[in-house]
């Protein structure tokens, strides 16, 4: 991969490596997402049916817990500032208010729009809440959770890779 990503024009390898941290949150959060929905539509599909918004409850307190592990090792690696178990504590704190901005938006449509839709499920449960939820977890995971930039050793950024001609 780091080969591949060495062969990129300058500029755009000095965006990635820019935003390098973004880039790998977005990764996260698009596994998270599939966890997330996967989980959520196998419980509401069998026997929580009548119960959509506890399975996305469900489903979004699994996808927060394989989060902290992948956003620790991979998205914030080189952020910290903080004891484990402080950190630890703030990142569930900072989720758990992520999982009530992520439940808002399917919440309002089932209960407050009366709308029970696959449609409307999907909009407002898995992209709005997801959106919402991202955006305010990525400010919060950068401000409290891992405040201290540097804290870890960082990923070396990405090089040109000279290309090697075949000899004949």
């Amino acid at each position: 991969m780091r080969r591949a990503l060495g062969r990129l024009p300058e500029p755009l390898r000095f965006l990635i490596n820019k935003h390098r941290e973004l880039i790998r949150f977005a990764a996260v959060g698009g596994t998270t997402f599939l966890i997330d929905n996967g989980i959520w539509y196998a419980l509401k599909l069998t026997f929580l049916d009548d119960k959509v918004v506890t399975a996305k409850a469900i489903a979004v307190l699994v996808a927060v817990i394989a989060s902290y592990v992948l956003s620790r090792e991979w998205s914030f690696h080189t952020r910290g500032g903080r004891e484990r178990h402080h950190e630890a504590a703030l990142f569930f704190l900072v989720s758990g208010i992520g999982i009530g901005v992520n439940l808002l938006p399917l919440y309002v449509s089932r209960h407050v729009f009366d709308l029970h839709s696959e449609v409307a499920d999907f909009l407002s449960g898995s992209v709005l809440g997801m959106l919402l939820a991202t955006g305010f977890k990525f400010w919060a995971m950068r401000k409290f959770v891992f405040p201290e930039a540097g804290a870890r050793e960082p990923v070396r950024p990405l090089r040109a890779v000279p290309e090697q001609r075949e000899v004949a």
